[in-house]
């Protein structure tokens, strides 16, 4: 009997340790199942969101790790997103084209912020289809009639970005239309068209409505427009716009060109006439410089003259008054000699070789008609020299002489 009570205790033992076992084998199976659902991991670049179970509570996790999740709801937040447009716009031409690039935004970090996210579009799908691609549309729309389509493909490039841009973060323009006259490009035909302008107030862009985003505290950054394509039509016009305008602009450069060609010539001839007149200076105030160096040369010239002149007339008045005396002195004797001399010199010379006769060959008178001796030669001699000594009133006696005979 006591065997028995034994033997069947053992095999009630066992029998618990054998159901305590396949429990415990259960419940790890179990626990290891719905681990997942008691721990999550956070990336870096995510934010977790947990709503409990029970009571609906919502628990915020940014930063990267385990968490506890507790059989919670999990929906993860990448923090930072990248969203590519594709995007119609019409300018106020009536053009149309395509915009398109990205834009990338950050989500807020504050459990208010990304709770009020979570409870209007609970999870990041429905914010980049319902806010950010909503308000990136508006903002292209409200952008496309602030230009027309030459301008989006040229001057106004830059503004059509940083509309677009602006509109996003800080809300869509408060904008006005007028009407304005102005010529056709292609036709020169006088058109109207409607001109939108944003509204501002005080220098400032007036808002149509708030900051979407930033009610959120979602942060947008990098709008970048990888192509804006224009229709073909739209495309050819705005091809033969630039080609006018560059045509224009070349015209224009030419004229200036021109001008400044014609201010340059006229600089030049300006210079031209300047460096010739002063070149004619130059040369007058040389040729003043050598006519005064003439005039004072001639000056001292004259002045010498003058005093020579003067230094002449002395010495001619002293040699005539020398001469003067000297022939009051002794009667002009010297030149008187020195004709007499001559005279008979000539006369000399004249009858030298004369063969014929020099006087009558009869002579009526004492000699009774005999020539006087010498062929007449003597008496003629002696009758020049009577002659020119009468004429030159030339004594020729010896003063001891005559006054001897006295």
């Amino acid at each position: 009997m006591a065997d028995d009570t034994m033997r069947k205790t053992i095999t009630d033992l066992g029998v618990g340790r054998t159901f305590t076992l396949g429990v415990s084998v259960v419940v790890f199976f179990v626990l290891l199942m719905l681990s997942g659902q008691l721990f999550e991991t956070v990336d870096a670049d995510m934010i977790m969101v947990v709503q409990h179970p029970v009571n609906g509570n919502l628990t915020w996790y940014s930063s990267p790790g385990i968490k506890w999740q507790g059989f919670g709801k999990v929906t993860l937040y990448p923090k930072r997103s990248q969203y590519p447009f594709s995007i119609p716009i019409r300018f106020n031409d009536g053009g149309h084209g395509t915009l398109k690039g990205s834009i990338q935004y950050e989500m807020p970090v504050d459990e208010t912020n990304l709770t009020a996210l979570h409870v209007r579009f609970g999870n990041s799908i429905a914010i980049q289809k319902q806010l950010i691609e909503t308000i990136t549309n508006k903002s292209v729309y409200m952008t496309g009639p602030l230009m027309s389509s030459k301008e989006s493909y040229a001057e106004k490039r830059n503004y059509l970005i940083s509309y677009v841009e602006d509109q996003i973060s800080r809300g869509v323009y408060k904008t006005i239309q007028r009407e304005m006259k102005t010529k056709d490009p292609m036709t020169g035909a006088d058109k109207t068209v409607t001109i939108v302008e944003v509204s501002l107030k005080d220098g400032i862009p007036e808002r149509q409505e708030e900051a979407v985003l930033a009610e959120f505290g979602i942060k947008v950054f990098n709008f970048a427009i990888d192509e804006l394509s224009y229709e073909q039509n739209v495309e050819k016009q705005i091809q033969q716009q630039q080609q006018i305008a560059m045509e224009v602009q070349t015209a224009i450069a030419n004229a200036k060109r021109a001008e400044q060609a014609a201010i340059t010539a006229e600089k030049d001839g300006q210079a031209a006439v300047m460096k010739a007149k002063y070149e004619k200076e130059v040369e007058k105030i040389k040729e003043v410089t050598l006519a005064q160096q003439r005039l004072e040369v001639a000056s001292l010239d004259a002045r010498a003259a003058e005093q020579k002149k003067r230094e002449l007339i002395l010495l001619g008045e002293g040699e005539g008054a020398r001469k003067r005396l000297i022939m009051e002195a002794d009667g002009a004797l010297e030149k008187k000699l020195d004709a007499f001399i001559r005279v008979n010199e000539l006369y000399a010379e004249a009858v030298k070789g004369y063969q014929g006769s020099l006087v009558p060959t009869v002579v009526m008178g004492e000699n009774n008609g005999r020539q006087p001796a010498g062929g007449g030669v003597a008496e003629l001699m002696q009758l020049f020299t009577a002659m020119a000594a009468k004429n030159l009133a030339l004594d020729m006696g010896v003063a001891g002489a005559n006054r001897t005979k006295k």
